[in-house]
């Protein structure tokens, strides 16, 4: 991904914090030393042009793995007390 400084120079991503799959914020900086300008950008997602050709049930574990360990945990808790009840 290309990020562009105000001044119209290439700016460089120095680093990123993902905050949710959806959202990620980006701490750039102007490559031209003169300039030096250094910047926040958000990265978000808008919609969906064409849907996944991947299952349902594909996405799903894909979201799962990506989650930590404790969270994987506790949601398997709650569906097992779900289907008990």
């Amino acid at each position: 991904m290309r990020v562009t400084c105000k001044c119209g120079n290439k700016g460089l991503i120095r680093d990123s914090k993902k905050h949710s799959p959806d959202f990620v914020t980006l701490y750039c900086l102007c490559l031209d030393v003169a300039c030096a300008h250094s910047w926040v950008a958000h990265l978000t997602f808008s919609h969906t042009v064409s849907p996944s050709a991947q299952t349902y049930e594909r996405m799903l574990l894909d979201r799962l793995r990506d989650l930590p360990r404790e969270k994987q945990r506790e949601l398997f808790e709650q569906l097992g007390s779900q289907a008990a009840g």
